[in-house]
């Protein structure tokens, strides 16, 4: 049994593959704490990890130093006030202005398999693969119920909580937090703290650094996560590495306002809460009234960042992605971006499509300027009908081509903004969020559409079904390219102000619910000024995310190295682009761009009538690697072998199959140095006592490292005593090895 309740010692046991968490009921009252995370252990005689036996002891034996015991206890969904100074995961402000509330056990159930969760991206599984607990909790003098939800994956180090509040007296109350779970940990031996910082064109970064007494967060109030932060911390051991030591992850499934906060008291605890972001949340509950919060993720490793890696990528590839393209070759594109901007006609498209096409590319994306009277970036955004001025034929014509060529045809929306220079922003200025009286803040000339307001969800996919409908269109790049401001809905009343953020997300999610629901086949990508929405809860719509609006191959290795340190290399979308790049300006070549943007969905963000007849010669070779490799890119496990940008002079990864039959290593030279001494890489996860083979795929610049390029060596040689990585002579250069087992 996944879950097992000790009714002697109320004790809840969760047991993952190689984990256990266990919740204790303590006292007459009903405490519900938080009595162990970790490595898998046996038994459930372990409430004395609560520490309940000792000074303050509980409030029934002691409750003089009440206070003391609310500030020591490991709450595993701490309320708010009542002596919590740690801070707490669910605050509300009664019509009395009151804001104590503290949850206490009730009763509680466990079910088979993973209900979903109302109104949000969920991950899922079959009955055979999970198992919930759901504790119910309340607070009678708030009028506070609280259903706590664990979800219990067996054949992953993963629990997915999530929690409902429920009004269950007569008087309507007002949530101001409510978080989705909370970790408690002992501060010692210490932990580090990873995080994802960036801006826009470097997202991901990652960022180590210690937990110490205090508290440090981070959070976005943007509206959605933002280039900045990421919803992701984890939690490592000093210490731990990408292969060994305890690691604790935490991701929130949610594309709106967050927050994770670490706490190191007085007393060396460590406590983690996640969830949605307080800051301008209140959310008004009527009586018999749920608010359900996002779900937060939680993984466990004892094999370091590289385990916790693996794990989530394993979760989000087969219990959270729903696209038919989940596991299927997704398309070679070349999108239009880069190639023309906002000046082109038909006749324009359909030479790159021509010159596409004869390259082997497969997918042709016509992005920003097809509509309205968008010949730039200050109009038209809400009018989403076609501009036939520009394209004679229209996208009927356009499609029909495209597909004559034997390409599919996809097509850029921003459908959540509006462009004060528009007819739709002319016939419905309510339509916008603004706060009445102020001067409204522009960013790229746009405002963002209520998508609090059911008209306005309508009239959006309404606009956007219908241009998917006129013709025959396989893919929507959907962009988002400005955060939220000015909080205001002309349609929420005074005191539902407060819930704006929230539904504003809500709407986005019912937005492409519609979508994938009435168009399964649509590949739909995902993105955000390039990077800002790489979120599960974006995952749960879109196989695939665009991971960032810069290209640049250097770049990109930290951009990339972040993002999969957490999302599946599947998902990341990744293109070569024209050098100099045009946000760096930094030139690469064209064999190393194609070998980082092998790591993602592989596509192309350039003019491809205008390359040299060298680089028009490579596109056929890259485009049958990506098949080659895709495969094994798309499903195998990945490990981080070197780091960019940590060491700044190269970056390696390497990817293995479920069935250790194959391998596949990418080697980028950054910096070249005045050295001949080649680098000793050790290799992953493959069978120490099974034969393979190494082929060598690399540019012209590598031939030194073609010389083992056919001999075979045991995987316990290949990985504990390496290989020998030769320096190539210049920046910039990669190497591709492809490792085979010799049968």
């Amino acid at each position: 049994m996944a879950i097992v309740f000790d009714k002697e010692n109320r004790i809840f046991k969760l047991d993952t593959l190689n984990s256990s968490y266990v919740v204790g009921i303590c006292d007459v009252e009903g405490f519900v704490g938080q009595v162990y995370f970790g490595k898998k252990i046996d038994g459930t005689n372990c409430s004395y990890l609560m520490r309940t036996d000792e000074a303050p002891f509980v409030p029934s034996v002691n409750n003089r130093d009440r206070v003391s015991f609310m500030e020591c206890f490991p709450f595993d969904y701490p309320g708010n006030g009542c002596g919590n100074f740690r801070g707490g995961c669910i605050a509300i402000r009664t019509q009395s202005g009151h804001t104590e509330v503290l949850p206490l056990y009730v009763s509680h159930k466990i079910v088979a398999g993973k209900p979903k969760l109302k109104g949000m991206p969920s991950v899922f599984a079959e009955e055979n693969q999970c198992s919930t607990l759901q504790i119910t909790c309340q607070d009678q003098s708030a009028a506070v119920e609280v259903v706590l939800s664990y979800a219990v994956f067996e054949n992953l180090d993963v629990i997915v909580r999530s929690a409902e509040i429920k009004n269950i007296g007569s008087d309507s109350f007002y949530l101001t937090k409510a978080l989705s779970a909370c970790l408690n940990l002992e501060n010692d031996p210490a932990y580090d703290i990873i995080t994802l910082h960036g801006s826009w064109a470097r997202e991901r970064h990652p960022v180590r650094r210690q937990a110490t007494k205090g508290t440090f967060s981070i959070s976005s109030f943007r509206g959605e996560g933002g280039h900045q932060e990421n919803p992701f911390m984890a939690l490592a051991c000093c210490g731990s590495n990408q292969e060994s030591g305890q690691v604790y992850g935490l991701n929130l499934v949610y594309s709106g306002n967050f927050v994770i906060e670490s706490t190191v008291n007085q007393f060396n605890s460590l406590r983690t809460m996640i969830g949605i972001n307080p800051e301008g949340f209140c959310w008004k509950l009527d009586p018999s009234e749920s608010f359900f919060t996002p779900e937060a993720v939680m993984v466990y490793s004892d094999q370091g960042i590289g385990g916790m890696t693996r794990t989530f990528h394993n979760l989000y590839r087969n219990h959270l992605v729903r696209s038919p393209y989940k596991f299927k070759p997704r398309p070679v594109l070349l999108n239009s971006w880069e190639a023309a901007y906002f000046d082109f006609n038909t006749e324009k498209l359909l030479d790159l499509a021509k010159q596409a096409a004869k390259s082997g590319i497969e997918l042709f994306v016509l992005d920003d300027g097809w509509f309205g009277k968008r010949n730039d970036d200050n109009t038209s955004l809400g009018d989403w009908h076609v501009n036939t001025e520009k394209l004679k034929g229209g996208l009927e014509l356009v499609s029909r081509e495209v597909h004559q060529l034997g390409m599919k045809f996809g097509l850029w929306f921003e459908p959540e903004m509006i462009s004060p220079d528009s007819d739709l922003y002319r016939k419905h200025p309510d339509w916008a969020i603004a706060v009445p009286g102020r001067t409204p803040s522009l960013a790229r000339n746009q405002f963002v559409l209520d998508l609090s307001r059911k008209e306005v969800i309508d009239y959006v996919y309404g606009c956007v079904s219908s241009i998917l409908r006129s013709c025959q269109i396989e893919y929507v790049k959907w962009d988002m390219n400005r955060p939220l401001t000015d909080i205001g809905s002309a349609f929420l009343l005074p005191d539902r102000q407060g819930e704006l953020f929230h539904r504003y997300v809500l709407g986005v999610y019912e937005l492409q619910e519609r979508l994938v629901t009435e168009f399964p086949d649509l590949l739909l990508e995902n993105c955000s000024g390039g990077g800002a929405r790489f979120d599960p809860g974006m995952l749960y719509y879109s196989p695939q995310i665009w991971c960032s609006d810069d290209t640049d191959a250097v770049e990109r290795l930290s951009i990339q190295e972040g993002t999969a340190m957490v999302y599946p290399l599947s998902c990341m979308g990744a293109h070569v682009s024209v050098c100099p790049n045009h946000t760096v300006g930094r030139t690469t070549p064209f064999s190393t761009r194609g070998f980082v943007a092998l790591a993602g969905t592989f596509g192309y963000e350039l003019d491809v009538t205008k390359l040299s007849e060298e680089e028009k010669a490579s596109i056929p070779t890259q485009i049958e690697m990506y098949h080659k490799y895709g495969d094994l890119v798309r499903s195998g496990d990945y490990y981080r072998l070197a780091s960019y940008s940590q060491n700044r002079e190269w970056d390696c990864w390497q990817i293995v199959s479920k069935d250790k039959e194959e391998s596949l290593v990418t080697v980028i030279q950054v910096l070249s140095a005045a050295s001949s001494k080649s680098r000793r890489l050790c290799l992953q996860g493959l069978e120490p006592s099974t034969e393979y083979t190494i082929f060598a795929e690399g540019s012209s610049a590598d031939a030194d490292n073609k010389c083992f390029s056919g001999k075979t060596f045991y995987g316990s040689l290949l990985m504990n005593a390496g290989i020998l990585i030769h320096r190539a002579w210049g920046d910039f250069q990669g190497t591709l090895l492809y490792i085979k087992k010799r049968h």
